[in-house]
C-alpha cells in the first residue's frame, strides 16, 4: 500500500472550515457569563448618572455627557467578551464574528429584520399616515432638521447603538457559552429590563408619586424586556448586531401604539386599521421563523441547535 500524502493526511487529520464553524461553542462557568453580564449592566446605567447636574435627562448637556460616558461604556465592554470566553473559541473564530461584526450575509441582516418589523407595525403605520404625511421622510428639511435635534439623535441613534452593542454584542456571546440559544434568548433580555428601571428614579426626581413611578417603571420593564427578546433572537438567529441596532431604532421611532388615536379615526379607517394590526401581527408570528432562518444569514456561531 502506498504511502498516504501530506496533503492528504492533513485533509483527514484537520476538519474543514464549514465543519470548524458549525461545531457547538466551548463552554465557560455560568457564574463568569452571568456575573459579566451583571457588572456590564451596572457599568451602562452607572454611566448615566456619574454626572452631576441639576437638569433633567432632556436637557442638552444632560444628553451630551450621558453620549460621552455610554461610549466609555462601549469601549469596555468588549474587553469582558475577549478576557472571559474561551481561549477555544477566540483562537478559532474572528474576535468581530462574536461581535456581531461580519461580511457573509451582511446585507441580508439590514434589510429583511427590518422589513420583518415594519410589517409587525403594519397597523400603527397606517394610522400614522393619516396624521402625517409620508412624503416628509422623503425631505431633506426633515432629515436636516431630525440630525440637528440631539434628542432625535439620541433616540434614533445612540440609545439603539450603545444598547444593542453592550447588551446584545457583548452580553449575548458569553451567555451563549453557557446557555442554549434559546435559553440565552430569554436570559439576557432581564438584564436589559432590569438597566431601564433607573428611570423610575428619574421620576421621582422630577416629582412624580412613588406608586405612579413604580406602575411605569414596571411597565416599561415589561415591554423593554419583551423587545430584548426579540432583539436577542434577532442577534442569535442572524448573527449580526446591525439586525437589532436597526429594529431598535426604528422602533424608537414608532413608540407604542396609540390605541387612542386608533379609536379616534373614522369609521372605515378604524376598520382597516384594525385590520392591519391583525394583518401584521399574524404575519409577523408566520414570518419570524422563516425570515431570520440562519443559513439566509449564513450563520452556523450562534444557533446550532
Amino acid at each position: 500500500m502506498s504511502n498516504m500524502s501530506e496533503k492528504e493526511a492533513a485533509a483527514i487529520m484537520s476538519p474543514s472550515m464549514e465543519q470548524t464553524q458549525s461545531l457547538p461553542l466551548p463552554q465557560i462557568p455560568i457564574t463568569t457569563s452571568v456575573s459579566c453580564c451583571f457588572v456590564l449592566a451596572v457599568l451602562y446605567v452607572g454611566s448615566l448618572y456619574i454626572w452631576s447636574t441639576k437638569h433633567n435627562r432632556d436637557h442638552p448637556s444632560t444628553i451630551k455627557r450621558r453620549f460621552a460616558s455610554v461610549s466609555v461604556v462601549m469601549l469596555i465592554a468588549p474587553i469582558f467578551v475577549y478576557f472571559f470566553s474561551s481561549p477555544e473559541l477566540l483562537h478559532r473564530e474572528p474576535f468581530a464574528k462574536l461581535l456581531g461584526f461580519r461580511i457573509e450575509g451582511l446585507w441580508q441582516a439590514t434589510l429583511i429584520p427590518y422589513a420583518l418589523t415594519v410589517l409587525l407595525f403594519l397597523g400603527p403605520i397606517f394610522v400614522n399616515m393619516q396624521n402625517e404625511s409620508i412624503r416628509s421622510y422623503f425631505d431633506l428639511d426633515y432629515w436636516r432638521g431630525s440630525l440637528n435635534s440631539i434628542i432625535w439623535v439620541r433616540n434614533h441613534i445612540m440609545a439603539p447603538l450603545t444598547e444593542e452593542f453592550v447588551f446584545r454584542a457583548c452580553m449575548m456571546p458569553l451567555i451563549l457559552q453557557s446557555f442554549s440559544p434559546v435559553a440565552a434568548v430569554f436570559i439576557t433580555p432581564l438584564f436589559f429590563g432590569v438597566a431601564h428601571l433607573h428611570h423610575i428614579a428619574e421620576r421621582l426626581s422630577l416629582g412624580v408619586e412613588l406608586s405612579t413611578a413604580l406602575l411605569i417603571g414596571l411597565f416599561q420593564f415589561i415591554y423593554t424586556t419583551l423587545f430584548g427578546f426579540y432583539s436577542a433572537f434577532l442577534f442569535a438567529r442572524t448573527g449580526h448586531v446591525v439586525a437589532p441596532f436597526l429594529v431598535h431604532a426604528f422602533c424608537n421611532h414608532m413608540g407604542l401604539p396609540d390605541l387612542q388615536d386608533l379609536w379616534q379615526q373614522d369609521l372605515w379607517r378604524r376598520v382597516i386599521a384594525i385590520v392591519l394590526y391583525i394583518v401584521g401581527f399574524v404575519g409577523w408570528i408566520f414570518l419570524l421563523p422563516l425570515a431570520t432562518d440562519p443559513t439566509i444569514y449564513r450563520n452556523t456561531l450562534y444557533w446550532n441547535v
